[in-house]
């Protein structure tokens, strides 16, 4: 897709031979694609693709056959050898179980959060022809852990590679305020600016809140009977904990270790990689056939996926609730991608 930016780049340093390109990304840490989505929704195009997990990889290439997929380790990549293009913005979804307020809390120490570096690497092996604009998204907590010293580390290896970023250049963007979606789901984003393409790092992040009504049966089917595998037997204990706990039946309830939390009517809570995989945090509806967990597809859709983005068929069903839980949610993705495009075209264009 070609965006003119003819009208808003009046004014700015961008030469008129770029004013109807298409805006390209690359993506680390690709995952199943909420990130890509997000941003081809906003007009971008996608390049090419980093994913080491094969399941993830084999649900990307179903849904998004037109991009480069690489399924490698980002560890095992570099910008000559795999021939990756320059592209105008690089988003990474880096791993977050290091950074998780929930977590181990190891951060940089722990050999996940050790990959981020691997994003610092591949930036400065495209030299001059690095990225524009740097987004990474990851767990709120990050900013603050070790009393703001994992920050601290991430800013410094941001800025030495050649990027205007600061403490106002991160927000924590919530899926239910931002958009239409009924899902309770707060990330951190990052955003840096090349300091080659930019005079400033200054960054304006999405904060309009939807003021649509949220509609949880446009997501979840209340009625439906589904296979007997997503049901709870009733002597099970949770079973048995979340039948005393029913109130509303278009509520979900969420698991936790000794209890059941219902939620309000037309709120979800945040959908995690550990549903499907016997965790505390799935959530379940009751309805006329029993109590039973969100399917897989409920919980993409939970996450802003298109109706028709479909799992494989050899991928199994836990993995595919870890794929949900771990996406970037969709439309956040693309909220954030125009202000990114907006950027560009302020000032970054070339």
């Amino acid at each position: 897709m070609d965006i003119d930016i003819t009208d808003k780049a009046a004014g700015t340093n961008c030469d008129a031979r770029y004013q109807t390109r298409t805006l390209r990304c690359g993506a680390l840490f690709a995952g199943i694609g909420g990130f890509c989505l997000g941003f081809e929704d906003a007009g971008f195009e996608t390049a090419w693709a980093i994913e080491l997990d094969g399941h993830a990889a084999a649900t990307y290439r179903k849904n998004l056959p037109k991009v480069r997929l690489l399924n490698k380790n980002a560890k095992d990549c570099s910008v000559a050898g795999d021939a990756l293009e320059p592209v105008d913005v690089l988003h990474a979804g880096f791993p977050c179980q290091s950074f998780s307020q929930a977590g181990e809390r190891k951060g940089f120490g722990d050999p996940r959060g050790q990959l981020f570096y691997e994003i610092i690497r591949l930036l400065n092996e495209f030299g001059s022809k690095r990225p524009k604009v740097l987004v990474l998204e990851n767990a709120p907590f990050l900013r603050y852990g070790e009393g703001g010293a994992w920050f601290l580390e991430l800013q410094r290896a941001i800025r030495k590679a050649g990027y205007w970023f600061r403490s106002e250049n991160c927000a924590e963007l919530s899926a239910d305020e931002l958009t239409e979606l009924p899902q309770q789901r707060t990330r951190l984003f990052m955003v840096a600016m090349s300091m080659e393409a930019f005079r400033s790092g200054r960054f304006t992040f999405p904060s309009e809140r939807s003021q649509k009504p949220k509609n949880m049966r446009q997501y979840i089917d209340f009625d439906a009977r589904v296979d007997d595998d997503y049901y709870l037997p009733d002597e099970n204990r949770y079973a048995k904990m979340i039948n005393d706990a029913v109130t509303d039946r278009e509520c979900l309830y969420q698991l936790r270790k000794y209890v059941v939390r219902a939620k309000e009517p037309g709120v979800c809570p945040t959908l995690t990689a550990n549903m499907g995989l016997g965790g505390h945090n799935v959530p379940f509806i009751r309805n006329g056939h029993g109590l039973r967990k969100l399917t897989e597809h409920e919980c993409l859709r939970l996450q802003g996926f298109p109706p028709e983005f479909r799992f494989p068929d050899e991928v199994p069903r836990a993995k595919r609730y870890v794929q949900a839980g771990n996406a970037v949610t969709v439309p956040v993705a693309e909220f954030l991608a125009r202000s990114v495009r907006d950027r560009l075209l302020e000032e970054g264009c070339e």
